[in-house]
């Protein structure tokens, strides 16, 4: 077991109105979602001493958003850079910092104008960008479907396995309220949608959303608890120049570390929030993590339903995977067990066990 296992524990969760067009900054949003977490833990924002956050160069900075909340003494506070890989491992920071006495109280937020602002999808892929964008391959989205051509064709898994996953998320998302897509999505309609980047349709890509999301993480208050947290990666469709494998992504590495940190199995996991930026990498996460071993059937007959049950980023929306987290408090506080939680950035990521309080 890791050093913080069970010492720190998710005791609020904020969420603002998830949009295409906000309406206000980074910061607002930021301090919205901030004073919810805190009014859900029952504690002022003042008494919050670390603040943590993850950003694209997008976002407001920790010192900032912790004036505007009138944080007068603040303690540890970072702004890291990063993306989808930071979802989970974030966590662990913060449970660090509690476990070794730095702080009582960690916000960590994340607050992005993903549609009218800074779009994800016009970002570079990283080092190899000059190389590849003359050739088509520009931004996030054209590598990760050319690593779902593959992963297809190596599995056997067809364009209504995706349809699965996507028509899934959408029926979880039918009763949630914040929800950006909830219309039903029949196979016949779905085929009919025009690629974005084959074998992806508008429909198999997260949401671009504006929105804001904080936790309050407590070393005293009550919540689900956090278990454990790893972060890894390896050569994989992060880095396709250097990848024995373009299907490879984060969850092949750390979902062994994750068990074997945790002492738990995959058949613990009662409540499952994986980050689904596009729909391909849900069953190829089921598969590394051991929640099936045949993810065709597995997705035909909708035993997925578990998964993201209030729609994942694909139908709820997208604050770089943050919002999953707070539904997997939601699950936990419902009465489920133990929580997984994914954070993807192609071949790198993290993953967290959370555990009810």
């Amino acid at each position: 077991m890791q050093d913080f296992a069970g010492r720190a524990a998710i005791a609020g969760i904020g969420l603002t109105e998830l949009s295409r067009r906000s309406g206000v900054g980074e910061q607002a949003l930021a301090v919205r979602a901030c004073r919810l977490a805190c009014a859900d833990a029952g504690i002022e924002p003042r008494e919050v001493d670390a603040l943590l956050s993850y950003h694209l160069g997008d976002s407001a900075p920790a010192v900032a958003v912790a004036a505007a909340l009138g944080i007068e003494r603040l303690g540890w506070h970072n702004d890291i850079w990063g993306g989808g890989t930071q979802t989970a491992s974030i966590l662990g920071d913060a449970a660090l910092l509690i476990s070794s006495g730095l702080a009582r109280h960690v916000l960590i937020y994340r607050a992005m104008n993903g549609r009218s602002g800074r779009r994800l999808t016009t970002l570079p892929t990283g080092r190899q960008d000059a190389y590849t964008r003359p050739y088509g391959l520009a931004g996030p989205l054209p590598m990760f479907a050319l690593a779902a051509t593959r992963y297809l064709h190596d599995t056997g898994l067809t364009e209504e396995h995706l349809h699965a996953v996507v028509a899934q998320s959408r029926a979880n998302a039918a009763a949630n309220p914040r929800a950006q897509r909830r219309d039903p999505l029949p196979l016949g309609d779905y085929l009919r949608l025009p690629y974005v980047c084959s074998p992806l349709r508008a429909a198999d890509c997260c949401q671009e959303s504006d929105g804001g999301c904080a936790l309050l993480v407590s070393g005293v208050l009550d919540g689900p608890r956090i278990r454990a947290v790893v972060r890894a990666g390896g050569p994989g469709c992060s880095a396709m120049d250097r990848a024995p494998d373009v299907t490879t992504i984060f969850s092949a590495y750390v979902a062994p570390m994750l068990w074997s940190a945790s002492g738990a199995r995959p058949a613990d996991v009662d409540a499952a929030l994986l980050y689904d930026a596009y729909s391909w990498l849900v069953p190829r996460q089921l598969t590394d993590f051991g929640l099936t071993r045949e993810p065709g059937p597995y997705l035909l007959e909708r035993r997925h339903a578990w998964v993201n049950p209030h729609g994942g980023l694909l139908s709820e929306g997208y604050v770089h995977g943050l919002n999953n987290v707070a539904q997997a408090v939601r699950e936990l506080r419902a009465g489920r067990s133990l929580a997984l939680v994914t954070g993807f950035g192609g071949s790198y990521g993290s993953a967290a066990l959370l555990e009810s309080g």
